[in-house]
Protein backbone atom coordinates (compact mmCIF):
# COMPACT_ATOMS: atom_id res chain seq x y z
CA UNK A 1 0.00 0.00 0.00
CA UNK A 2 1.56 2.85 -0.78
CA UNK A 3 1.75 6.41 0.66
CA UNK A 4 0.03 9.64 0.54
CA UNK A 5 1.87 12.43 -0.66
CA UNK A 6 2.45 14.86 2.01
CA UNK A 7 3.58 12.03 4.72
CA UNK A 8 7.12 11.51 5.66
CA UNK A 9 6.60 7.84 7.17
CA UNK A 10 7.67 9.24 10.69
CA UNK A 11 4.42 10.85 11.54
CA UNK A 12 5.00 14.19 10.61
CA UNK A 13 3.44 15.86 7.63
CA UNK A 14 5.33 18.25 4.74
CA UNK A 15 4.35 21.16 3.18
CA UNK A 16 3.81 20.54 -0.70
CA UNK A 17 4.61 23.44 -2.99
CA UNK A 18 2.14 25.64 -3.78
CA UNK A 19 1.79 26.47 -7.55
CA UNK A 20 1.63 30.59 -7.87
CA UNK A 21 -1.06 31.46 -10.54
CA UNK A 22 -0.13 34.95 -12.78
CA UNK A 23 -1.46 38.01 -12.38
CA UNK A 24 -2.67 37.23 -15.68
CA UNK A 25 -4.15 33.75 -15.24
CA UNK A 26 -6.05 35.61 -12.31
CA UNK A 27 -7.50 38.52 -14.24
CA UNK A 28 -8.49 36.56 -16.81
CA UNK A 29 -11.87 35.31 -16.47
CA UNK A 30 -13.55 36.21 -19.51
CA UNK A 31 -12.46 32.48 -21.00
CA UNK A 32 -10.21 31.52 -24.06
CA UNK A 33 -10.29 33.95 -26.70
CA UNK A 34 -11.74 36.96 -25.10
CA UNK A 35 -10.62 40.12 -23.78
CA UNK A 36 -10.34 41.16 -20.04
CA UNK A 37 -12.16 44.62 -20.87
CA UNK A 38 -15.98 44.15 -21.39
CA UNK A 39 -16.12 47.40 -23.41
CA UNK A 40 -13.89 46.02 -26.07
CA UNK A 41 -15.71 43.70 -28.73
CA UNK A 42 -13.63 42.97 -32.24
CA UNK A 43 -16.33 42.36 -34.54
CA UNK A 44 -16.42 39.27 -36.52
CA UNK A 45 -13.97 39.26 -39.57
CA UNK A 46 -16.23 38.93 -43.15
CA UNK A 47 -14.46 37.36 -45.81
CA UNK A 48 -13.63 38.68 -49.12
CA UNK A 49 -12.96 37.44 -52.92
CA UNK A 50 -14.79 33.97 -51.69
CA UNK A 51 -16.61 33.62 -55.07
CA UNK A 52 -19.86 34.50 -53.42
CA UNK A 53 -21.06 38.14 -54.43
CA UNK A 54 -21.84 39.71 -50.55
CA UNK A 55 -25.71 39.90 -49.75
CA UNK A 56 -26.35 37.07 -52.34
CA UNK A 57 -29.83 35.92 -51.61
CA UNK A 58 -30.62 32.17 -51.17
CA UNK A 59 -32.56 30.20 -54.13
CA UNK A 60 -35.65 27.88 -53.21
CA UNK A 61 -35.59 24.64 -54.15
CA UNK A 62 -39.02 25.10 -56.01
CA UNK A 63 -40.19 20.96 -54.87
CA UNK A 64 -43.49 22.34 -55.18
CA UNK A 65 -43.95 24.20 -59.02
CA UNK A 66 -41.77 21.78 -60.12
CA UNK A 67 -43.80 18.54 -59.12
CA UNK A 68 -46.76 19.97 -60.14
CA UNK A 69 -45.97 20.82 -63.80
CA UNK A 70 -43.86 18.14 -64.17
CA UNK A 71 -47.07 15.74 -62.93
CA UNK A 72 -49.26 18.08 -65.90
CA UNK A 73 -46.97 17.27 -67.97
CA UNK A 74 -47.07 14.04 -67.32
CA UNK A 75 -50.83 13.31 -67.51
CA UNK A 76 -50.85 15.73 -70.78
CA UNK A 77 -48.45 13.64 -72.77
CA UNK A 78 -49.63 10.58 -71.71
CA UNK A 79 -53.14 11.33 -72.62
CA UNK A 80 -52.15 12.51 -76.38
CA UNK A 81 -49.95 9.47 -76.55
CA UNK A 82 -52.89 7.48 -75.95
CA UNK A 83 -54.91 8.94 -78.16
CA UNK A 84 -52.17 8.42 -80.63
CA UNK A 85 -51.57 4.91 -80.24
CA UNK A 86 -55.87 4.67 -80.54
CA UNK A 87 -56.11 5.73 -83.89
CA UNK A 88 -52.56 3.92 -84.82
CA UNK A 89 -54.67 1.06 -83.91
CA UNK A 90 -57.43 1.64 -86.48
CA UNK A 91 -59.68 2.87 -83.17
CA UNK A 92 -61.64 6.14 -83.23
CA UNK A 93 -59.83 9.35 -81.39
CA UNK A 94 -61.18 10.40 -78.30
CA UNK A 95 -63.71 12.45 -78.26
CA UNK A 96 -62.57 15.21 -76.01
CA UNK A 97 -59.31 15.50 -79.29
CA UNK A 98 -62.03 15.55 -81.82
CA UNK A 99 -64.06 18.53 -80.30
CA UNK A 100 -60.63 20.58 -79.44
CA UNK A 101 -59.23 20.30 -82.97
CA UNK A 102 -62.93 21.02 -84.22
CA UNK A 103 -63.00 23.97 -81.76
CA UNK A 104 -59.98 25.42 -82.63
CA UNK A 105 -60.68 25.04 -86.89
CA UNK A 106 -64.52 26.64 -86.21
CA UNK A 107 -63.19 29.06 -83.87
CA UNK A 108 -61.55 32.86 -85.53
CA UNK A 109 -58.49 33.63 -83.44
CA UNK A 110 -60.01 36.83 -81.82
CA UNK A 111 -62.77 34.45 -80.57
CA UNK A 112 -63.03 35.24 -76.67
CA UNK A 113 -62.14 31.46 -75.48
CA UNK A 114 -59.21 31.52 -77.42
CA UNK A 115 -58.20 34.33 -75.95
CA UNK A 116 -58.43 33.36 -73.33
CA UNK A 117 -57.25 30.43 -73.30
CA UNK A 118 -53.52 31.65 -74.94
CA UNK A 119 -54.13 34.35 -71.98
CA UNK A 120 -53.68 31.68 -69.36
CA UNK A 121 -50.51 29.90 -71.00
CA UNK A 122 -48.68 33.69 -71.64
CA UNK A 123 -49.34 33.88 -67.67
CA UNK A 124 -48.42 30.09 -66.67
CA UNK A 125 -45.51 30.47 -68.91
CA UNK A 126 -44.41 33.84 -67.54
CA UNK A 127 -44.95 32.62 -63.83
CA UNK A 128 -42.56 29.86 -64.72
CA UNK A 129 -39.93 31.51 -66.19
CA UNK A 130 -40.24 33.69 -63.21
CA UNK A 131 -39.54 30.85 -61.04
CA UNK A 132 -36.74 30.23 -63.31
CA UNK A 133 -35.03 33.67 -63.05
CA UNK A 134 -35.55 34.08 -59.45
CA UNK A 135 -33.70 33.34 -56.27
CA UNK A 136 -37.06 32.93 -54.17
CA UNK A 137 -37.16 32.46 -50.48
CA UNK A 138 -38.02 36.10 -49.74
CA UNK A 139 -38.83 35.59 -46.08
CA UNK A 140 -35.05 34.68 -45.41
CA UNK A 141 -32.21 37.71 -44.96
CA UNK A 142 -28.64 36.66 -46.14
CA UNK A 143 -26.18 37.32 -43.16
CA UNK A 144 -22.65 38.57 -43.16
CA UNK A 145 -20.14 35.72 -44.10
CA UNK A 146 -17.41 34.57 -41.39
CA UNK A 147 -16.81 31.51 -43.05
CA UNK A 148 -15.94 30.83 -46.43
CA UNK A 149 -18.43 27.02 -46.51
CA UNK A 150 -20.52 28.13 -44.21
CA UNK A 151 -24.20 30.49 -45.49
CA UNK A 152 -26.46 31.83 -42.87
CA UNK A 153 -29.68 33.41 -43.27
CA UNK A 154 -32.15 35.28 -40.74
CA UNK A 155 -36.31 34.60 -41.50
CA UNK A 156 -37.74 38.12 -41.36
CA UNK A 157 -40.31 37.12 -38.69
CA UNK A 158 -37.56 36.36 -36.47
CA UNK A 159 -35.62 39.74 -37.17
CA UNK A 160 -39.02 41.30 -36.61
CA UNK A 161 -39.60 39.37 -33.39
CA UNK A 162 -35.40 41.10 -32.28
CA UNK A 163 -36.35 44.97 -32.65
CA UNK A 164 -39.52 44.48 -31.42
CA UNK A 165 -38.51 42.69 -28.38
CA UNK A 166 -35.87 45.66 -28.50
CA UNK A 167 -38.48 48.69 -29.03
CA UNK A 168 -40.50 47.49 -26.04
CA UNK A 169 -37.91 47.59 -23.72
CA UNK A 170 -37.53 51.76 -24.05
CA UNK A 171 -39.14 53.60 -22.15
CA UNK A 172 -42.22 54.82 -22.19
CA UNK A 173 -43.25 52.80 -24.96
CA UNK A 174 -46.61 50.88 -24.83
CA UNK A 175 -46.95 49.04 -27.94
CA UNK A 176 -44.99 48.31 -31.09
CA UNK A 177 -46.18 46.72 -34.43
CA UNK A 178 -42.87 45.82 -36.78
CA UNK A 179 -43.11 45.34 -40.77
CA UNK A 180 -39.86 43.48 -41.53
CA UNK A 181 -39.23 43.59 -45.41
CA UNK A 182 -35.43 43.02 -47.36
CA UNK A 183 -34.93 46.85 -47.75
CA UNK A 184 -36.68 48.20 -44.46
CA UNK A 185 -37.44 47.89 -41.06
CA UNK A 186 -40.74 49.72 -40.44
CA UNK A 187 -41.77 50.06 -37.24
CA UNK A 188 -44.34 51.93 -35.11
CA UNK A 189 -44.57 52.61 -31.71
CA UNK A 190 -47.20 53.61 -29.10
CA UNK A 191 -45.89 55.63 -26.08
CA UNK A 192 -48.36 56.57 -23.33
CA UNK A 193 -45.92 59.37 -21.26
CA UNK A 194 -42.91 61.06 -22.04
CA UNK A 195 -41.92 63.19 -24.64
CA UNK A 196 -42.78 61.63 -28.26
CA UNK A 197 -39.53 63.30 -29.44
CA UNK A 198 -37.28 61.78 -26.51
CA UNK A 199 -38.78 58.54 -26.74
CA UNK A 200 -38.60 58.22 -30.78
CA UNK A 201 -34.96 59.96 -30.14
CA UNK A 202 -34.42 56.46 -28.07
CA UNK A 203 -35.75 53.95 -30.42
CA UNK A 204 -33.84 54.94 -33.43
CA UNK A 205 -30.98 54.26 -31.01
CA UNK A 206 -32.02 51.31 -29.90
CA UNK A 207 -33.23 50.11 -32.71
CA UNK A 208 -29.85 50.86 -34.77
CA UNK A 209 -28.09 48.82 -32.63
CA UNK A 210 -30.45 45.89 -32.58
CA UNK A 211 -30.20 45.79 -36.64
CA UNK A 212 -26.18 46.39 -36.47
CA UNK A 213 -26.65 43.00 -33.81
CA UNK A 214 -28.84 41.24 -36.54
CA UNK A 215 -25.41 40.89 -38.78
CA UNK A 216 -27.04 41.00 -41.79
CA UNK A 217 -25.31 41.69 -45.18
CA UNK A 218 -27.40 44.26 -45.88
CA UNK A 219 -28.97 45.87 -43.06
CA UNK A 220 -32.43 47.22 -43.98
CA UNK A 221 -33.13 51.27 -43.68
CA UNK A 222 -34.91 52.17 -40.55
CA UNK A 223 -38.19 54.39 -40.20
CA UNK A 224 -39.44 55.01 -36.68
CA UNK A 225 -43.05 56.37 -36.02
CA UNK A 226 -44.52 57.20 -32.42
CA UNK A 227 -47.90 58.29 -31.68
CA UNK A 228 -50.14 58.80 -28.54
CA UNK A 229 -52.50 55.98 -28.41
CA UNK A 230 -56.05 56.73 -29.32
CA UNK A 231 -58.77 57.85 -26.75
CA UNK A 232 -61.17 55.52 -25.64
CA UNK A 233 -64.49 55.66 -26.32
Amino acid sequence: MSEPQGFDGSGNTRRLPVLEKSNDAETDTTGPGRSSDASVHEPLPTLGGTGDAPGRRFWSARRVPAAVLALLLLLGAGAFLYDITAVRANRPAMSWRRSLARQLAQRPLDDTWVLVGAGIAVFLGGWLLVLAVTPGLRGVLPMRRTHADVRAGLHRAAAAMVLRDRAVEVSGVQSVRVRMTRTRADIRAVSHFREIDDVRADLDDVLADAIRSLGLSRPPALSVHVARPGRKG
